[in-house]
């Protein structure tokens, strides 16, 4: 499997650093990246390359921290970027697309293309065991890649995560260890578990390379719009990782000639009860000043954000904004997404949704401007959100009289007393029903 040079370098003092499992700078104690020899790969990278490959995310391999020889042996990524009118014309747009990684393999999140790639790497470096903070998602698909990899598998959680996301991570094997505290306080504890043990923690010591499987959420959006850039793109926001590297992604298409140049504003969509980037953003601040977690968006509540800074940047460097939406908007907002395009979202695609409404409601978007929203995870993960939205249905008896009795009642609740309706054939009032719905 062809690979690229890469080297880690700081994002700060900008000293280079040969690859290994390190995710700060010596000097001066600052995050470090994968950068790349874009010279080479101007070379060697074109449409049609990564066209004859296989629709996931090892197309653009070469644009990946990928050990030399890797053969990868699932097919993540590639998710559908699909056009999505209706809720366009509840919202105020008419030209909106959902990039939808609910529906992402193998645990139904982005994740799982952030996990691929520190995994490759974790074997390369020796690593038997890979573990990780979560605040869901992530734990999910760590415990689901390890199993297919091989790996003995660590999850680190808040105890107050969603039960589906709990149970999602317990089926696969790995040992869950749960943490009465925050994330914050849990990836703290990783962090100094991470200097104890021979472990790779795909978000500590394996993040620069696990942080990169993000851009490929931009190169997929990019070429399924025709190798072309949108407009604007709406991002959930918790550590503040995916937004910068759908940034990076998108600058280095340009960079390699590989879309034309154009202007992207980025968006930023954040929970109320945990937005500490989105308020620094509302503030014209860079500075992060940390929260304490309280929203329904569990996938989103990290009150410190390691990547904070860097998404103010993409964010104001742009021309975007960031806004964030209450518990009660993000639950209108899945009914709305999956009522609209049959979409079902976790609550990170609701703060999504709901953001994306005020931006074009602010007139920040506007409605002839081809517009992204990034949906990160899949509804099945967070159904605890919707339990009060929906009653049972008293079942009927499996008569036609009582069918006629209950369908007469539902045509009552839609505004019309049950005697005024004409008699019509069964087929008609569905059709009638539907048409009313």
């Amino acid at each position: 499997m062809a690979t690229s040079t890469y080297e880690l370098r700081c994002r700060e003092c900008g000293k280079a650093w040969p690859s290994q499992p390190r995710n700060y700078c010596e000097d001066c104690f600052s995050p470090l990246e994968v950068t790349y020899d874009y010279d080479s790969l101007r070379k060697t990278v074109s449409h049609e390359l990564f066209a004859s490959r296989a629709p996931n995310i090892w197309r653009y391999r070469e644009l990946l921290p990928l050990p030399a020889g890797y053969q990868p042996s699932l097919p993540v990524g590639y998710t559908p970027l699909v056009s999505a009118p209706r809720l366009g014309e509840k919202i105020g747009s008419r030209r909106l697309c959902i990039k939808n990684d609910a529906v992402c393999l193998p645990t139904l999140s982005f994740k799982d293309r952030v996990v691929a790639v520190a995994l490759a790497n974790a074997r390369s470096f020796g690593f038997d065991t890979v573990a990780c903070s979560s605040t869901g998602n992530l734990a999910n698909s760590v415990a689901a890649q390890a199993a297919r990899e091989g790996f003995k598998a660590w999850i680190f959680i808040p105890s107050d995560l969603e039960p589906a996301k709990i149970l999602g991570t317990q089926v696969f094997g790995a040992e869950l260890v749960r943490i009465n505290g925050s994330y914050d306080h849990v990836n703290r504890l990783c962090s100094q578990i991470a200097d104890e043990h021979r472990w790779g923690f795909v978000n500590v010591n394996l993040r620069p390379y696990y942080s990169e499987g993000s851009k490929t959420v931009g190169y997929e959006i990019a070429e399924q719009l025709g190798w072309r850039l949108p407009d604007n793109i709406v991002v959930p926001m918790a550590g503040g990782s995916l937004i910068s590297k759908i940034k990076k992604a998108f600058d280095e298409l340009v960079l390699l000639g590989l879309v034309d140049p154009k202007p992207v504003k980025f968006f930023g969509a954040q929970a109320s009860g945990c937005s500490p980037i989105s308020t620094a953003v509302k503030q014209y601040s860079t500075e992060i000043e940390p929260q304490r977690p309280k929203t329904i968006a569990r996938s989103l509540a990290i009150g410190n954000p390691a990547d904070g800074p860097y998404a103010i940047k993409a964010i104001t460097k742009s021309g975007g904004w960031s806004e964030d939406v209450s518990d009660t908007e993000v639950v209108e907002s899945i009914q709305l997404l999956a009522k609209s395009e049959g979409i079902f979202t976790e609550t990170a695609g609701g703060v999504t949704v709901g953001v994306a409404r005020k931006l074009i409601h602010q007139d920040r978007i506007l409605p002839d401007e081809t517009t992204v929203l990034c949906i990160t995870g899949n509804g099945l993960k967070t159904t605890d959100v919707l339990s009060d939205a929906y009653q049972a249905e008293t079942p009927i008896a499996p008569k036609l009289v009582e069918f006629e009795a209950y369908l007469a009642s539902k045509v009552g609740e839609f505004g019309r007393v049950a005697g005024e309706t004409p008699a019509l054939p069964l087929a008609t009032k569905s059709t009638v029903l539907a048409a009313e719905a």
